[in-house]
């Protein structure tokens, strides 16, 4: 291990231009990280089964999985503050249609034409990720420019207090006010966060489409995007970082959608939805304080070693969960894996930084992230059936069959991290690091 240097955040927080998306994305988060569980709350809340809920928020992650990477391809080539709004409206009428069905009892196949559309949800981690590169890339921040491992750091922190916040406040919101509170305050953050950010646009990234034979690019990096063919092959097909990180990432969302979902089953089990927000509550205090100290860690190890430990470190906290039958032994596992669980995202998407080109940055993050949806989509429904059919401690064995899964394949595939990431040449520009590819 390097050196602890607590002051590492200041650099960051200095950038004031960066307050405004940074603040637009982190309301666009708590929607984006509420919609499983909410789902899953607000129709079982309303008094319909947990097969059905687990099935409705099982098609919102595959549509977000289907949908997500080609939004984020939009983006790049047209802009955020073009194809963002539309994408989030799109999304909005999804979640209304969803909303109103529950509230005025229609028919239950109505719930999934509604889950297709409240697939398009902009991805918020890849749009502030997007922006950082290019304020930090181009020059424009100078010698005040924080480096890329802080940001990322920095951003992991912030996807972290929205990942295990926004699940508990929809679960809280939902039982003690309505079943709908939960989602519906997650859908006002999500339009309010879509307007802050568009009118943010003097630290938009420039969009690819239209520029000239001379680029738009940053200095270091003259016009890399601009010679992107526009329908290039997918980074999931051409980089094998990113496919084992995907996977990695399915096995990882699943292992949290049966989590979410066996919580609040448990819960209800107990005859108290309540406990659940509870539980959640402690679990990211937990992470959020967890990922914060770790953002002042400096790692002398390789970035494979790193993922490796991290994913070691995860899946034997989490696979513990086979041992949960009552709420005090969920809160001791939960306590314990919320200690790996940030340390391990803020690994993971530093490694995409340095498996893929600067220019295809936010593609790599979204389908990071899309890997974590998808596995999403099996999670809520995998755990549904085995609620149903034989109680949430046999869910939660589910569970931990998912989290032993994320060691074993980054074990296996140790080498082919080993060999993309090992020999990786970095320079200084200002403090940020660029890989030289």
């Amino acid at each position: 291990m390097g050196a602890v240097d607590p002051s590492v955040y200041k650099s960051v927080l200095k950038v004031r231009r960066a307050y405004g998306f940074d603040i637009a994305c982190f309301l666009m988060r708590f929607y984006q990280y509420m919609m499983n569980v909410g789902t899953v709350t607000m129709i079982t809340l309303s008094g319909h089964s947990f097969l059905l809920a687990g099935a409705v928020s099982s098609a919102i992650a595959i549509s977000t999985f289907i949908v997500a990477p080609q939004v984020s391809r939009l983006v790049d080539r047209y802009g955020q503050s073009r194809v963002v709004p539309f994408a989030t409206a799109i999304t909005v009428l999804g979640f209304a249609l969803l909303v109103g069905n529950m509230a005025l009892g229609g028919p239950e196949w109505l719930c999934f034409p509604a889950a297709v559309l409240m697939g398009f949800v902009p991805s918020a981690p890849a749009l502030a990720r997007a922006r950082w590169t290019h304020l930090i890339r181009s020059g424009e921040l100078g010698k005040d420019a924080p480096d890329l491992r802080t940001m990322f750091s920095y951003e992991g922190v912030l996807d972290d207090i929205g990942f295990m916040f926004g699940p508990s406040i929809s679960i809280a919101l939902a039982s003690s006010i309505a079943p709908v509170a939960g989602m519906l305050a997650g859908a006002i953050a999500l339009v309010v966060g879509t307007v802050v950010l568009t009118l943010s646009r003097s630290t938009e990234p420039k969009p690819s489409m239209g520029k000239g034979a001379a680029g738009q690019g940053s200095a270091d990096e003259p016009a890399k995007v601009a010679d992107v063919p526009a329908k290039e092959r997918s980074l999931l097909a051409t980089t094998p970082v990113v496919r084992v990180l995907f996977v990695t990432m399915m096995f990882l969302g699943a292992m949290f959608g049966v989590y979410d979902s066996t919580t609040v089953g448990l819960a209800e089990e107990l005859g108290d939805a309540n406990i659940a927000s509870v539980a959640l509550m402690i679990s990211a205090f937990v992470s959020m304080g967890a990922g914060f100290v770790f953002g002042m860690l400096r790692f002398r190890a390789p970035q494979y070693q790193q993922i490796t430990v991290a994913a070691l470190l995860l899946g034997g906290s989490f696979g513990a969960m086979f041992l949960i039958e009552s709420m005090p032994v969920l809160l001791v596992v939960t306590v314990v894996g919320s200690l790996f669980y940030a340390p391990f995202l803020i690994v993971a998407n530093a490694t995409v930084e340095r498996a893929v080109p600067t220019e295809r940055l936010t593609e790599g993050i979204t389908w990071v992230n899309a890997g974590i949806t998808c596995g999403m989509a099996v999670g809520p429904s995998a755990a549904g059936f085995m609620i149903d059919g034989f109680g949430a401690p046999a869910s939660f064995d589910l569970g931990a069959v998912f989290a032993i899964a994320i060691p074993v394949l980054i074990l296996l595939f140790r080498r082919v991290l080993k060999s993309q990431l090992r020999n990786e040449n970095y320079q200084e520009v200002g403090k940020a690091p660029v890989c030289q590819k």
